[in-house]
């Protein structure tokens, strides 16, 4: 006797697979690999490659001793989890096997432990790179100065990135906002170039992955709040414009706010998302013990995310 198995409505059909978005946004993520690597040289290909071989290696390891699952690596999800905390650490030779310990926190704690793929509340680069922040304080705002292009050398000069220079006290008057937005400011490797993230985004959003929503809603926030408080106290607050474009803002709200499993499902719930992080990304950069609040404000609105998705639910196919 044949049974049928019959599944509720809607029967929506598609030739979008977790393979195809995850090795897309891979490829989106390649003009800020590229622009790191100009600016930082063979220290910023090589903490990369690091950091994703160890996720990679780790996420294996984990489905095949722990799990004995069968591995899930050829989706191209470890790869993504590797290239965004290689982006959220400075290119320098200390990170070199600190990152494989944020893999490890990445993919171990931040992924696998929730069950893999689709299950985990929070955005398992981030824990990486927030457990490194409080572990490694040191070596984590250790950032290197960007020189010509295609360095070529390990030991790069380090300093205070614009973010970390206005809050001992001034924004150094030679980073301008072209500076910032083209990437050659000192920082963590995705985050020098507004420019090249941007291109990415526009990818992602020709692609279909992502929606306008968190990234607007995000950046907007960040930009409207910015530009309130340095309306009020010019000298004490980063203008607007060079708020979203220095820090995590344009990483944050293109790649890693959008992550589609820690983020709301409903449109609605997505402006939420976006408002939350952008507000209180302000509120840590400001008046936070950190110079930088992206990675904080993110993990803490994924923790909102199952009250968002119970509150704004998505359009009904059917009834």
């Amino acid at each position: 006797m044949n049974l049928l198995n019959i599944s509720g409505s809607p029967h929506v059909h598609s030739d979008e697979s977790t393979k195809k978005i995850m090795w897309r946004v891979n490829m989106a993520l390649i003009p800020a690999l590229l622009v790191a690597i100009a600016y930082f040289g063979l220290n910023a290909l090589l903490v990369s490659l690091i950091s994703v071989a160890a996720c990679v290696l780790f996420q294996w390891l984990i489905e095949k001793f722990i799990m004995k699952v069968p591995s899930t690596i050829a989706d191209g999800s470890a790869v993504v989890t590797g290239l965004l905390l290689a982006f959220n650490v400075p290119a320098t030779t200390s990170m070199m096997w600190i990152v494989i310990i944020g893999a490890l926190v990445a993919i171990g704690v931040g992924k696998m432990s929730f069950g893999g793929l689709g299950k985990n509340p929070f955005n398992p680069a981030l824990v990486g790179r927030v457990f490194l922040l409080i572990s490694f304080p040191v070596q984590m705002t250790t950032w290197p100065q960007v020189g010509g292009l295609f360095p070529m050398q390990f030991d790069l000069a380090t300093g205070a990135t614009p973010l970390g220079a206005f809050k001992e006290g001034a924004l150094p008057a030679d980073v301008t906002l072209w500076d910032a937005f083209l990437g050659h400011v000192g920082g963590s490797l995705g985050e020098v170039s507004a420019l090249a993230i941007l291109l990415g985004a526009a990818f992602l959003l020709w692609k279909k992955i992502i929606t306008w929503h968190i990234p607007v809603a995000f950046i907007g926030t960040a930009f409207v709040f910015s530009g309130i408080l340095w309306l009020i106290d010019p000298a004490s607050y980063m203008d607007p414009l060079m708020t979203i474009c220095t820090g995590g803002i344009m990483l944050g709200a293109c790649f890693m706010a959008t992550d589609m499993v820690t983020s709301p499902m409903a449109k609605s719930g997505q402006l939420i998302f976006g408002f939350g992080c952008g507000l209180l990304t302000i509120i840590i950069r400001n008046w936070g013990a950190y110079p930088e609040g992206v990675s904080f404000a993110i993990l803490l609105m994924n923790s909102v995310t199952p009250l968002l998705n119970r509150w704004c639910k998505p359009q009904r196919f059917a009834n």
